[in-house]
């Protein structure tokens, strides 16, 4: 039988001939480099004025803000010309419209400082400044500012205005959350995560522990004055009162408790007067967007939204319309979803991290609850995307990859890797490393035979 089976083996190999291989890897590896090419060149781009997209019409003005390796925030105008855009600083984050001039906004932005100089003596450090910005002139004014030690982890992703006075933020670097007033710089107010959560909890002390990343002024209801905060790292958002602390009772989610939320951005507080009290969140590390209602003291989901193309979600607001407006940082898309779950509008940016609508109030203020609106749940696999059609090999191997790779591995690569590299172009970097580096192990393998030395198995096979 094994005398039998060898001249077809021989047959199989003469066949398949090291030429017609090498011509094979080379295809792959030609194809897989052009792809990849033609999106840095020819990709999204938000990094100047000039190649911005157009947005589509919409009723209200919109603002966009940028934390990638290019910072921006671009404000479109109702008929989706760009009214205003800036990308003087490294990272822009959180945006609010200032009341009373809804032209006229806020926003938390990050300066990172490469020189050494009087304010980093060991650079990488970061400059975080809460700045407003008079869409239509122009004119920028920075509010309050502060210096950290690091780059990394050391942004103020979010502010919200208690008055004219007073604004709360969110401390990465610190872990913590304060109030300042900004003309005198005194801090009236402090909440330290440590002295409610354990070290042991979260990342791994003190690296990013607990990254708080969002926070939320209650103006009225029955929470008013209290503040809406969120952990992406322990899981949870939770409220705050000013002088008792942690409101435990009313604490959503809980570590590791992903079928809750998973790293989740930019929570929303809707009072009882719209529907409330409910909460619409980014789940990011999900790829969702969710809301929960309280019930009988206890939150349950109400509602929640995904296509077969969302990644990672990074804010989501309730419009007064009861349309939703989302911003996808890895789906590299701001869209608007009506009550039905449909897409009505959308605009391409490399990696948003939160969009605005502005005249409507500050992100869910103006927007009801999905239990008030009667809001249906919509999944991927209701979307209607990834049914039939033509197979697209990259995009397939694109999806293939993201199913095998864990959630947060596959999104942190994206993350770091440019700003054009999507789900196709991963696929066919991935495909082009694979095939580079089988082909080089074929010609080592070749050239060890030609020059007589053989790679032994180190298993022994009994010839009996």
């Amino acid at each position: 039988m094994t005398g039998r089976s060898r001249p077809s083996l021989a047959r199989v190999r003469s066949a398949v001939t090291r030429a017609r291989l090498r011509i094979g890897f080379a295809i792959l590896v030609l194809v897989s480099a052009a792809l990849v090419a033609d999106a840095a060149v020819g990709g999204l781009s938000t990094a100047s004025r000039e190649t911005v997209p157009e947005a589509p019409a919409t009723e209200n003005h919109t603002v966009v803000t940028e934390s990638g390796r290019a910072g921006t925030i671009t404000a479109y105008a109702p008929d989706g010309d760009v009214l205003y855009y800036n990308n003087s600083r490294t990272k822009y984050f959180d945006v609010d419209p200032v009341e009373g001039d809804p032209l006229t906004v806020e926003y938390t932005a990050t300066d990172t400082i490469h020189t050494e100089g009087p304010t980093c003596s060991d650079p990488p450090c970061a400059r975080n400044v809460i700045e407003r910005a008079d869409l239509e002139t122009g004119e920028v004014e920075v509010l309050y500012e502060r210096y950290d030690y690091k780059e990394t982890a050391g942004e103020w992703h979010d502010a919200d205005r208690i008055n004219e006075t007073h604004v709360v933020v969110a401390d990465i670097v610190a872990n913590q959350v304060f109030i300042v007033d900004t003309e005198t710089e005194v801090v009236d107010w402090l909440w330290d995560a440590q002295s409610e959560f354990s070290l042991e909890s979260g990342h791994a002390y003190p690296n990013d522990w607990a990254h708080i990343n969002d926070v939320e002024y209650i103006e009225g209801g029955g929470l008013g004055g209290r503040v809406v905060v969120s952990l992406r790292n322990q899981d949870q958002v939770v409220f705050l009162d000013r002088a008792e602390g942690l409101l435990e009772a009313w604490t959503l989610g809980s570590e590791n408790d992903y079928d809750v939320q998973y790293e989740q951005h930019n929570p929303d507080y809707i009072p009882e007067s719209q529907g409330g009290p409910a909460v619409v969140v980014a789940d990011s590390e999900n790829g969702r967007v969710q809301e929960f209602q309280r019930e009988d003291g206890e939150w349950n989901r109400s509602w929640e939204w995904e296509d077969d193309r969302i990644q990672w979600p990074r804010d989501v607001d309730r419009l007064p319309n009861g349309n939703t407006l989302i911003t996808d940082t890895h789906g590299n898309r701001v869209i608007e979803v009506n009550a039905s779950g449909d897409i009505v509008w959308e605009v391409g940016s490399t990696l948003p991290y939160e969009a605005e609508r502005l005249e409507t109030g500050a992100e869910s203020d103006g927007g009801q609850s999905a239990a008030a609106l009667g809001l249906e749940s919509r999944t991927a696999a209701e979307s209607g995307g990834g049914g039939g059609g033509d197979v697209r090999p990259v995009e397939f191997l694109g999806d293939l990859i993201e199913n095998i790779l864990p959630h947060r591995i596959y999104n942190a690569l994206i993350f770091v890797a440019p700003v054009w590299v999507g789900k196709p172009e991963a696929a066919a970097i991935a495909g082009g490393l694979l095939a580079g580096v089988t082909w080089a192990a074929l010609e080592i393998t070749w050239w060890l035979r030609k020059a007589g030395l053989a790679v032994r198995s180190p298993i022994a096979r009994d010839s009996d």
